[in-house]
């Protein structure tokens, strides 16, 4: 049984289903190992795609005391899901829950914060150093980046040709990656040991 009061909720994409007219949440199970090895004793939930009026209900009700945003799709692409997430996050900032972001994660707190978007290059499927506060190698799944720091946040790293890759808030325990640790084959200490500092 989880026993160190760690209660993390986990966001899903929106996907249809082959041979199916309906939208479904969905989530990798590469997160599933990668929470178990990083916080074996933590409890985690998906969090569904329930829009601004029930997510927070959904919160509450289950404890969840922990946010990650997962990667996988843009910003734009399920109304659905970037309502659910920005409310999170306002949720979060009112509770001062500790939020990790990952890819499409840390695009939305740096849009929830008021910041744009912007197409970026050679950052898809590929693999490239930071530099930074973190600095070590990556991969790389994304078609944005972000177009500046946000208001209240510092950067905490950048690729090679200046783009912005992890950056953390000056006040609350939030974090977001560009890359993706849950994809990596062994997962990388020093995700795991970041992870573990932002959520215990």
């Amino acid at each position: 049984m989880p026993n160190n009061g760690l209660h993390i909720g986990i966001t899903m994409r929106v996907v249809e289903a082959q041979g199916y007219q309906e939208a479904r949440d969905a989530l990798a199970h590469d997160w599933s190992r990668f929470i178990g090895a990083a916080l074996p004793d933590a409890a985690w939930l998906p969090l569904p795609n329930l829009g601004a009026n029930g997510i927070r209900n959904y919160c509450e009700k289950w404890g969840i005391n922990r946010l990650i945003l997962t990667g996988g799709g843009d910003i734009g692409e399920s109304p659905i899901r970037d309502e659910t997430e920005h409310e999170l996050l306002l949720w979060a900032k009112e509770r001062a829950v500790p939020v990790l972001g990952i890819c499409r994660g840390l695009q939305m707190m740096a849009v929830s914060a008021g910041v744009a978007l912007k197409p970026v290059q050679g950052h898809v499927g590929t693999r490239h150093m930071l530099q930074g506060l973190i600095a070590h190698e990556v991969n790389s799944f994304h078609n944005n980046g972000l177009a500046e720091n946000p208001n209240g946040f510092e950067v905490l790293a950048m690729a090679e040709d200046g783009e912005i890759e992890a950056i953390c808030n000056q006040r609350l325990r939030w974090e977001g990656w560009m890359w993706h640790p849950e994809r990596e084959e062994p997962f990388q200490s020093a995700d795991v040991d970041r992870l573990r500092r932002v959520f215990e």
